[in-house]
């Protein structure tokens, strides 16, 4: 599998958007690499975690997020499902489930009935150690700020708009994969 070659099924090489993707996406498959390969003892699938990371957020063209060149119809909300359903189209369930669950660290059914969020109605939190570590790495880069990784404080603050859960989750993430 080429990761590249299915992003450029859905985005122009020379496009900004195409490069915002490919700069955040870089920026995720890396740190979670990096941080798989401190952890042999996880067993961590790399390759797979390369992948991975490289298309979790392949769904952005189709939402409307003009300040990153994304010009689809659906709310931001929208593109790890999206992005989802296109990677199992095109016949990898496994990279679609890191789409799908990596919104956030990951939303739950009761959060999305309780917030009426235009998603499907299924569990979409990170289940494997390699969904939970792409999760995990793709909060410390933005797509509008892609020169430089946030700090673990900026990340808490920003979680804690959604709840001491999230925050909980990250924590518990960062003792697990950061032993911090």
């Amino acid at each position: 599998m080429n990761p590249l070659e299915i992003i450029q099924t859905c985005y122009h090489p020379e496009s900004r958007a195409y490069e915002i993707l490919i700069t955040h996406s870089r920026s995720v498959a890396d740190k979670a690499v990096a941080i798989a390969e401190t952890h042999p003892e996880m067993e961590l699938d790399i390759p797979f975690i390369r992948e991975a990371a490289l298309l979790h957020d392949i769904g952005i063209f189709l939402c409307h997020a003009p300040e990153i060149d994304c010009h689809g119809e659906a709310p931001y909300i929208c593109h790890g499902y999206l992005g989802a359903d296109l990677l199992r189209k095109k016949g990898y369930p496994r990279h679609a489930l890191v789409c799908e669950r990596h919104t956030g660290t990951g939303l739950s059914l009761e959060l999305i009935r309780q917030r009426n969020l235009p998603i499907p109605l299924r569990e979409m939190r990170p289940q494997s150690l390699e969904e939970q570590l792409i999760c995990f790495a793709d909060k410390f880069f933005s797509k509008t700020k892609l020169d430089r990784e946030k700090p673990i404080e900026k990340i808490r603050k920003g979680l804690a708009a959604y709840g001491e859960d999230d925050v909980a989750r990250f924590d518990a993430w960062c003792k697990l994969f950061l032993g911090k």
